[in-house]
């Protein structure tokens, strides 16, 4: 449509984000499937457009990402976009975890609750944007929810499990940039896989500390 790719994606991203928030809170089904459903069904117009609109951009960029496509104003772009979302992340962090945790208890204090659940989903759909092109859409939903994952298993410190997520994403990058280097694989691939392996060893260790403690409680 002569409309650069990072403009369309965000107003895409920006589209769905304000589409499930206004449908959860205006219909009976739960999140998790509205998000199913919007998801799919934008990521299922997006191949349409794609058969019928010529461009430049191949579809496995889009899915999959493309890292060695990276330009230097894809990174400032990129770093001016964690910058901010880090920024609003510790001045609203307290109202932020308060409405996660408890909406109902957000609400009763007087906090915007409607605007902290649009302002979620905005980033979310600003930070997907700027991995578009490194990850891909695929993929880079994986890199969402894997470190934050392993931070919960590892702590249950709301502080420490932001600097766990935050590390593992650095060193998972890194691990996979460096392999994918010698390996002559891709990239984002990688680092999904590493992170994943990540995963699967702390959930199997935090699984033998939960045996062992049950096992000592019915010893006692």
């Amino acid at each position: 449509l002569g409309v650069q790719f990072a403009l369309g994606a965000f107003a895409a991203g920006l589209f769905c984000a304000i589409s499930i928030g206004f449908v959860k809170n205006n219909c009976r089904v739960k999140e998790d499937a509205v998000m199913g459903i919007i998801f799919s069904g934008m990521f299922a117009l997006g191949l349409v457009l794609l058969t019928k609109i010529e461009t430049d951009i191949h579809l496995l960029h889009i899915l999959f990402g493309n890292v060695l496509g990276i330009t230097t104003e894809d990174m400032v772009e990129a770093g001016l976009i964690a910058a901010i979302a880090s920024l609003v992340m510790l001045i609203k962090r307290r109202d932020l975890l308060l409405y996660c945790f408890d909406p109902a208890h957000a609400a009763a204090l007087g906090l915007p609750v409607k605007w902290l659940h649009f302002g979620l989903l905005v980033f979310l759909a600003v930070t997907i944007v700027s991995a578009l092109k490194a990850a891909g859409i695929i993929l880079v939903i994986a890199m969402l929810i894997a470190p934050g994952a392993i931070g919960f298993l590892l702590s249950r410190s709301f502080d420490r499990m932001l600097a766990i997520a935050v590390g593992v994403s650095v060193i998972s990058c890194l691990a996979g940039t460096i392999l994918s280097y010698h390996m002559d694989s891709a990239t984002a691939p990688l680092i999904v896989v590493i992170q994943s392996a990540i995963f699967i060893f702390v959930l199997a260790i935090s699984q033998l500390k939960q045996g062992r403690a049950k096992a000592d409680v019915i010893a006692a």
